[in-house]
């Protein structure tokens, strides 16, 4: 009884509000004096509650060096797995590999009835395509996840960049997102070498439950490996260009992650950049909204032209009606 009065307390603690001793004695049913006992329990278990005096004053939970577990009701805990859901379809710079493992660990603890009202309500919900990167099947990313995690081999179907697709053995090492997608970095068996996997394009996975020993990965990290890999594998162009804008108004255009900005003065900065397409290049350069010279690759200079001869093709002759 004690260990639920407890859990009571603790809840409604969790609400950010003052709770007076008697208001809370009044909803749990017991004494002032057994609420005292309980915060100092609570308090002994790590979690920090405050306490003021005077008529206004009461009991608070506040912020403390750890964040003891927290207690959700089943709205609460249902509407976490669904926004998990939702950030590891559409990852957001910086929390997208966060988001995945803190979905698998919230997956492995929901009772079976919430895990039904999770499963349903992503099953009826079909996100708007995106012309940014390809659809993600969310509950992938969290198998792999509890896989790295518990350093169990997986099984799958992947469908290779030639169409091909054929099983695999893999024991997963790290989840590397990349813009809107996702890659799984791991040790292929079948082939005794690392493989890179887009998360996209694997099928049937299965954990087999074996375990495996770590492999040393021939990197300083996971993301830097697949990077090189990647662009290694890519007809990547090097750009350099120098834009006729501050470096601090073209920044937030560009994005983060995108290239290497350098000021020149006050009105002018260096871009330096890689991609696998001229077309992406045009385009990005394009948005910035701001003159620019192109020192390389002569290629870009070529497909700007070609871009430029069929934009005032389609303008006509005379000047532009806005």
């Amino acid at each position: 009884m004690t260990s639920a009065r407890l859990l009571d307390l603790l809840s409604l603690l969790q609400i950010p509000r003052e709770w007076p001793g008697g208001e809370l004695a009044e909803r749990l049913g017991v004494s002032r004096r057994t609420i005292r006992r309980d915060i100092d329990r609570l308090r002994d278990l790590g979690y920090p509650v405050a306490a003021t005096m005077g008529a206004d004053g009461g009991y608070r939970l506040v912020a403390g060096t750890a964040m003891p577990p927290l207690l959700l009701d089943d709205e609460e805990t249902v509407a976490i797995a669904v926004g998990l859901t939702t950030a590891a379809r559409n990852p957001v710079r910086g929390i997208a590999e966060a988001s995945v493992r803190a979905l698998a660990k919230l997956e492995q603890v929901l009772p079976a009835r919430l895990r039904y009202r999770v499963s349903s309500l992503n099953s009826a919900t079909v996100p708007m395509p995106s012309a940014d990167g390809p659809d993600l099947d969310p509950e992938h990313l969290t198998t792999l996840a509890a896989a790295i995690a518990n350093r169990e081999r997986v099984r799958f179907g992947y469908r290779s960049a030639d169409g091909a697709d054929g099983p695999r053995l893999v024991d997963p090492h790290r989840l590397v997102p990349a813009g809107r997608r996702w890659y799984l970095l791991g040790y292929d068996n079948d082939r005794d070498d690392w493989r890179i996997f887009r998360i996209d394009r694997v099928s049937r996975l299965t954990a087999t439950g074996a375990r495996v020993t770590p492999r040393d990965l021939p990197a300083k990290d996971a993301a830097a490996y697949v990077a090189d890999r990647l662009y290694s594998l890519l007809p990547t162009y090097e750009a350099v260009v120098t834009l006729h804008a501050p470096v601090a108004e073209v920044a937030p255009r560009l994005g983060a992650g995108v290239g290497e900005l350098t000021p020149i003065d006050e009105g002018t900065c260096r871009l330096r950049c890689h991609a696998d397409t001229l077309e992406w290049l045009a385009f990005r350069l394009t948005l910035l909204a701001c003159d620019f010279d192109v020192h390389k690759p002569a290629e870009l200079t070529s497909h700007l032209r070609e871009v430029a001869s069929r934009l005032a093709r389609a303008a006509g002759p005379g000047p532009l009606q806005l």
